[in-house]
């Protein structure tokens, strides 16, 4: 038997993060997309309410709630702006939830407390110029000396990377083992030989920082190696089961966002002497909308219920993704198109909204890439 109903703890969570994001999020979204301003002090005060450590146990400074839980967080929070459920959700679910799934207890005890209360900040760098979807490509390297790892290389579209404290980043150690030779590793801040590159000038998502990550000599204690030597692609692959599912959550609620302002607009704009919302093209277009939001949502609710559960969700969270991303481009198209020309101007929120979704179908894997995944798992 499937149960398709938040529990009364869930729907208040639903209602908290609403009421949140639409108080210290709603008034600045515009500034911090035109200045490209990372949001920190509202980033903090959604720590304060546990946002940034939805996922982790409680005895380990998280929420301690479930995947579940935490789909909602983004997807609220993305309702509103989508930037923000951005940042939130590279923190958790890539940078904080590498160091949960693979590191040590030390590991575990001396950051996952500071990440999960939003002391600090996280970030996680897998891709790289020259090795986007095919991340077995990467060129990053690094080697033991005299008791330290010594990094070198160069990674790029790194989500938080001029905000953070902390780095989870990939590098080869060993080029004959292909992707079997890829490690992962923790750097900090203020690391000799770490800091952040260029920052991307983006099309949407403004207000999260997205740049490049720079290696140069920059020397490590041994310890800070996260999992086994030779696994951390491996790794990589199950963080980004997990991570997929956030941003199919963050879709959702970026075409939520749309169709809620185009659901608005169409019954407050007249034309021909009626509210535009009595004209049958425009009712398809909201019936339709509306329609894929809720696939969207069952799809995306489905495989955070079986992470939730402990199953594999590699099938579920690439269909999840694939689906509510490419639904919600279209569904922001069609909240822009009842807009009309007001769509295309700032005055609106659809036009943010419109330039936001189009990073669901390329970060964590693009929709071909999601495809490859599904056609995989089905061929097993």
């Amino acid at each position: 038997m499937m149960d398709f109903e938040y529990t009364s703890e869930q729907l208040h969570l639903r209602r908290s993060v609403r009421e949140f994001a639409e108080a210290e999020l709603a008034p600045y979204v515009l500034e911090w997309d035109e200045t490209q301003t990372f949001p920190l002090e509202a980033v903090k005060k959604a720590a304060k309410l546990g946002f940034l450590g939805v996922v982790f146990p409680e005895e380990l400074g998280g929420a301690g709630l479930s995947y579940v839980d935490y789909c909602i967080v983004i997807e609220e929070l993305a309702r509103v702006d989508p930037s923000v459920a951005l940042i939130v959700a590279a923190h958790n679910s890539l940078c904080t939830n590498h160091i949960y799934t693979a590191g040590n207890d030390e590991q575990r005890r001396r950051y996952i407390p500071s990440l999960a209360t939003g002391e600090w900040i996280g970030c996680w760098s897998l891709t790289e110029p020259e090795a986007g979807s095919d991340a077995a490509g990467t060129r990053t390297k690094a080697y033991k000396n005299d008791g330290f790892w010594v990094l070198n290389g160069a990674k790029t579209f790194t989500t938080n990377a001029h905000d953070a404290q902390v780095c989870v980043a990939m590098a080869v150690t060993d080029r004959t083992a292909s992707h079997r030779g890829i490690s992962a590793f923790i750097i900090e801040q203020g690391t000799p030989g770490f800091r952040p590159g260029k920052k991307e000038n983006k099309l949407g998502m403004r207000a999260s920082s997205t740049g490049e990550v720079l290696f140069t000599d920059c020397r490590i204690p041994e310890s800070q190696l996260l999992g086994r030597e030779g696994e951390g692609f491996v790794d990589s692959l199950r963080i980004l089961d997990g991570g997929r599912i956030s941003i199919a959550a963050l879709a959702l609620g970026t075409a939520h966002g749309a169709y809620d302002a185009a659901l608005q607009y169409s019954k407050n704009r007249r034309q021909f002497g009626r509210a535009i919302s009595e004209f049958q093209s425009i009712q398809n277009k909201l019936a339709d909308m509306a329609t894929a939001i809720e696939a969207a949502r069952l799809m995306t609710y489905r495989a955070a219920s079986k992470k939730d559960r402990g199953e594999k969700v590699t099938l579920e969270s690439a269909m999840a993704k694939l689906f509510a991303s490419e639904s919600a481009v279209r569904i922001c198209d069609d909240a822009l198109q009842i807009h009309g020309g007001y769509g295309f101007i700032k005055d609106y929120p659809v036009e943010k909204f419109y330039r936001d979704v189009k990073l669901g179908t390329i970060g964590e894997g693009t929709s071909e890439i999601q495809r490859l995944v599904i056609a995989r798992q089905l061929l097993k």
